[in-house]
């Protein structure tokens, strides 16, 4: 078959599941055409890639049609990194500062999905052809406070739940809806009036730390009893929101908490042992990788997972390596900008034994590319969400790739 090349790129200004400005492009070629908008994130590393330039989606789009557009028209699609290579060029800084990374993580996926379409070919294998594909486990929101929600919270930002073992995707997803449903009926039994629910589904209630994981643990139990699933829970500490640089502390300020990095530690650690937590993100400031080595060696047996710490950035990901801080990594592309960077990251991921967990944002579009990504890379786990258009629309496309007619999918393994 003769290479695919580019014929035209659209950019258009649209709007996120929080009502934000973004940016969707579409790559179109002779046999097929590629759309893909940006999320957001409201808790954002300080080592992530600039989102937007200054005049924001507006000056992104402006730079696409006068800048991206001449330069990417004619190329062939037979894989992105030609077309990213191109983006950081025409950009030429560090951080996307000049053309916004968002405008170029929204390029190097609409280049993909239609290099894909193209070819008649599925994202997921386009991305990169295995012999065999596994589905991720769905790492669901429940409970949501920290950036992610208005009024009385919790300062924990996210309170999850991850099954690790069930036959099907269906299944698993199905028992993180039930567990869902099963915590708000907990909370409003407990005469607790809930706040609403956050910017991804979660729900929003005025509870202390060991109040919320106490009503997740008995949501679970119920779930996993009525349904054969088994279920774990987790934390997003999204620790940055409630570190302090000038005290030196951590604020809890619905637990009336002030803890040093040390109590922060002896903290976090009770709190996997009490509740027998088998995932932990982001339980430091994003510059503590001592902090999140010590929590690695003592909590052998719970994933230790960096966001704001590595920015699904290489450099910061090395560092992590060498100073055995965590080992796991969230994976979000626009926080780096292309998909040919993000893939580098996964790829030094996986040499070192860090598990790559793909990741929605707070502020998501109803894009599902992550999907493709997660079971293109071989992630064990995905982190979606539970409720929500925006949420649902990537697990409903992860059923649909489950079926692919060419390809036999199994449910990945997860020890933990």
């Amino acid at each position: 078959m003769a290479p695919i090349s580019i014929v035209n790129v659209r950019a258009r200004k649209v709007f996120d599941s929080r009502g934000s400005e973004t940016i969707e492009v579409e790559i179109i070629t002779e046999r097929g055409i590629g759309r893909s908008s940006a999320p957001s994130g409201a808790s954002k590393g300080k080592w992530e890639v600039k989102s937007y330039p200054q005049g924001g989606v507006d000056e992104s789009i402006k730079i696409i049609r006068e800048k991206v557009a001449p330069r990417i028209v004619g190329i062939s699609l037979e894989d992105t990194s030609k077309i990213d290579n191109i983006l950081h060029e025409i950009d030429g800084t560090s951080d996307f500062s000049n053309l916004g990374g968002n405008a170029a993580y929204a390029i190097s996926l609409a280049s993909a999905k239609a290099g894909a379409a193209s070819i008649g070919i599925p994202l997921f294998k386009y991305i990169e052809e295995r012999e065999a594909y596994n589905l991720p486990y769905p790492l669901g929101n429940v409970i949501g406070g920290g950036l992610h929600a208005k009024g009385e919270k919790t300062d924990i930002q996210e309170f999850l739940v991850l099954p690790t073992h069930a036959e099907t995707l269906v299944d698993a997803a199905a028992a993180n809806i039930k567990v869902h449903r099963e915590v708000g009926r907990l909370i409003e039994r407990k005469g607790i009036i809930l706040s609403g629910k956050g910017d991804e589904g979660a729900w929003v209630a005025p509870l202390k730390t060991e109040d919320a994981l106490e009503i997740l643990s008995e949501a679970c139990e119920t779930v996993s009893n009525e349904t054969g699933v088994t279920l774990r829970i987790g934390i997003d500490v999204a620790s940055s929101s409630i570190w302090n640089e000038k005290e030196k502390v951590y604020i809890y300020q619905k637990d009336a908490r002030k803890l040093d990095e040390g109590e922060q530690i002896d903290f976090i650690l009770d709190l996997i042992r009490k509740f027998k937590l088998a995932y932990v993100e982001d339980p430091f400031h994003e510059e503590s990788f001592e902090a999140f080595a010590e929590l690695t060696y003592k909590a052998k047996r719970t994933i230790i997972c960096g966001d704001d710490l590595f920015t699904t950035n290489i450099e910061r990901l090395k560092r992590g390596v060498e100073t055995k801080s965590g080992n796991a990594i969230i994976i979000k592309p626009n926080q780096i900008g292309t998909l040919t960077d993000a893939l580098k990251t996964v790829e030094l991921a996986k040499r070192s034994n860090y598990i790559p967990i793909v990741s929605h944002r707070s502020g998501d579009t109803c894009d599902a590319e992550i999907s493709h990504l997660a079971v293109a890379v071989d992630a064990p786990i995905i982190k979606l969400g539970v409720l929500g258009g925006e949420r649902t629309s990537k697990v409903n496309e992860l059923i649909r790739v489950g079926e692919t007619p060419t390809e036999n999918f199994r449910m990945a393994m997860l020890n933990i």
